[in-house]
């Protein structure tokens, strides 16, 4: 068993190593399978040297459908997911590093992999709509006590205001109002 768990360290160590090492023989050769281990889980974005930080506030919110056995399309009200997340850090003295980012991330990693449109053209975009559906319907399911089968996003993008304008004292309109198409889920239920 110790062996076992020394080899899948040595493993990881390996793939991450060659995911953020410059572009090498092996890096280029096997990178779709270096890919498939780093990505969503173990993405490195390092910016040690030219910190990048958020110049927009997102708000993600959520809703879901259900086909009833009569055939009608029942729909739910909106969920916040960002204020779900906001307030969970923030009733926590210690809060994990994957509670503040996991929804952030994941839609960063889907708006790089789709751009404006919603069509996933490669692999690692259809592995990016699946995450964030997956997160979307998990939080959602354990919100709420019946089941669904579609889940629907939409991402409200606001400004940050800079600081001491007089914008700080109203919230800015918003610069994108984003609503993404219904994905079928695997049935959920609480």
């Amino acid at each position: 068993m110790v062996v076992l768990c020394v080899l899948a360290s040595v493993v990881h160590v390996l793939l991450v190593f060659l995911h953020v090492a410059p572009a090498n023989t092996v890096s280029k050769r096997y990178g779709s399978q270096i890919n498939a281990w780093v990505f969503p889980f173990f993405e490195q974005n390092w910016r040690l040297f030219a910190p990048d930080p958020e110049s927009v506030n997102r708000q993600i919110l959520a809703r879901t459908a259900r086909t009833d056995s009569d055939g009608s399309f029942e729909v739910s009200p909106w969920s916040d997911l960002t204020a779900v997340d906001g307030s969970a850090v923030e009733r926590h003295v210690f809060p994990s590093h994957t509670a503040q980012n996991m929804l952030r991330r994941a839609w960063a990693g889907y708006a790089d992999s789709h751009g404006g449109t919603d069509t996933a053209r490669t692999e690692r975009a259809v592995m990016m709509r699946t995450y964030l559906t997956n997160i979307a319907a998990d939080r959602l399911a354990a919100q709420k006590g019946d089941t669904f089968d579609f889940v629907q996003l939409r991402v409200v993008t606001r400004p940050v205001a800079a600081p001491g304008s007089e914008a700080g004292t109203r919230p800015p309109k918003p610069s994108e109002n984003r609503l993404l198409p219904w994905w079928k889920v695997t049935r959920h239920a609480e």
